[in-house]
């Protein structure tokens, strides 16, 4: 899909981190640009310094969703990219024993299913929209639409304390295939990328000391990932037709140790 002016984007989370240097790599190819995001201050300030449209949008809500894609395809039209960024954590061990007091607890169920929700079934009921959107386009060069989707090294070698997180981002890799073969007929590609260790706002808390060390583990290049190689790997999927049904480790070589 040629990346320019005519096509329209929708990129969730796209107010920081990944998502927002997707928003950036797209605009500076002059994709119209719509950014769904929970904060609506920073939302706004990332609209604003990127020249896009800002759609307030909680994945967790049909209603919310339905509102933000009415909103941006009223200002840019209907989009043929949905970049999916929206997520976020938790780390809670399965079951724990205190050292101290010996006190058994264990992972509360609704913090569990939350993180699910959030990551695995927000992130669905973007595609769900998107791809119904594209359906009424006619094909260019035949294809309609692109939808990326964002998993994680985690989907695959989780570490402690991310039994959530990593099932619901091993969802995002396993329905992303069989999301591809529903929308062939449509001619709309589906794709994902599992990063690795990046550096975004969720490290804000990391010291330089920590951030040095995670970048240690990574076989080469020998430090963090940039959002701008996400974005980058994101635009690709959008540029090569025969990038369908796949999901692209991102990660320096990297293999999660269990801490």
């Amino acid at each position: 899909m040629k990346i320019d002016s005519s096509l329209s984007a929708v990129v969730t989370g796209g107010a920081s981190g990944l998502g927002l240097a997707t928003v950036q790599a797209l605009r500076a190819a002059g994709v119209k640009v719509a950014i769904f995001d929970l904060n609506e201050e920073i939302g706004e300030a990332a609209a604003k310094e990127t020249g896009s449209i800002f759609c307030q949008c909680d994945v967790l809500s049909d209603e919310s969703v339905d509102a933000a894609f009415a909103k941006a395809r009223a200002a840019n039209g209907q989009e043929r990219v949905l970049v999916c960024c929206a997520g976020g954590g938790n780390a809670i061990p399965t079951a724990r024993r205190d050292k101290k007091t010996g006190e058994i607890t264990i992972f509360p169920s609704d913090k569990f299913e939350w993180v699910l929700r959030l990551n695995t079934v927000g992130t669905f009921r973007c595609i769900t929209r998107a791809a119904a959107g594209m359906m009424t386009l006619d094909p260019v060069d035949g294809e309609r639409g692109v939808v990326i989707n964002t998993a994680s090294a985690a989907a695959t070698e989780g570490q402690m304390g991310q039994a959530a997180y990593s099932a619901s981002k091993a969802a995002v890799v396993g329905m992303t295939l069989t999301i591809a073969r529903d929308l062939a007929r449509e001619s709309i590609r589906v794709n994902s990328i599992q990063p690795g260790i990046f550096n975004t706002p969720a490290m804000a808390r990391a010291t330089p000391e920590m951030k040095e060390a995670l970048g240690k583990m990574v076989p080469h290049p020998p430090r963090m990932g940039h959002s701008d190689e996400y974005a980058s790997m994101a635009l690709e999927m959008v540029r090569n037709g025969y990038i369908n049904g796949e999901t692209v480790r991102l990660d320096g070589a990297i293999r999660m140790q269990p801490r």
